[in-house]
């Protein structure tokens, strides 16, 4: 493929990519302006909005740590937004996979930036069923969980395409 259509491809992908973090941020400052942490505005029976300030990853993990986690995961989010762009120049053909891998920077690059600003990411969605809830998330999150979602199923389709 020539370097001029991977360029190309790969500036789709970086838009698409700047897109879903523009977004996040968006929704993060309208929530650190309008609601004081752990406030709640109750949506439906199963959905609130919150204000929660996730110092930690994933459901919260390392939130306890003294604060070298902070750096620890940009660190992480970094590194992983370099190997996706290079997975992106180097796998330009391959929409399913780049849309993924997309989701999954977008999301990545969010969530390093509230680190870098505020030391935690900013989640506020929260999912219930009666007394349970869910880990609050935000758009990053969500964008992270989506380009997992279709990694998973482009793999699936690879592999029914060999079969075939």
């Amino acid at each position: 493929m020539g370097r001029a259509i991977k360029s190309a491809g790969l500036l789709q992908w970086l838009g698409l990519a700047l897109l879903i973090l523009v977004v996040d941020q968006i929704t993060k400052v309208l929530i650190l302006v309008y609601y004081h942490p752990g406030e709640v505005t109750v949506l439906t029976d199963f959905l609130n909005i919150v204000r929660v300030h996730n110092r930690g990853a994933a459901f919260s993990f390392l939130a306890g740590a003294d604060g070298w986690q902070r750096w620890f995961f940009v660190g992480i989010g970094v590194a992983s937004a370099l190997f996706i762009i290079y997975m992106l120049r180097t796998h330009a053909g391959q929409r399913l996979f780049c849309f993924a891998l997309t989701c999954i920077l977008g999301g990545a690059i969010g969530n390093v930036v509230d680190r870098l600003l505020h030391g935690y990411v900013v989640d506020m969605v929260d999912f219930h069923v009666g007394r349970w809830h869910f880990p609050a998330f935000n758009v990053a999150d969500s964008a992270i969980t989506l380009g997992v979602i279709f990694l998973l199923l482009d793999e699936l389709l690879r592999v029914r395409r060999s079969r075939a």
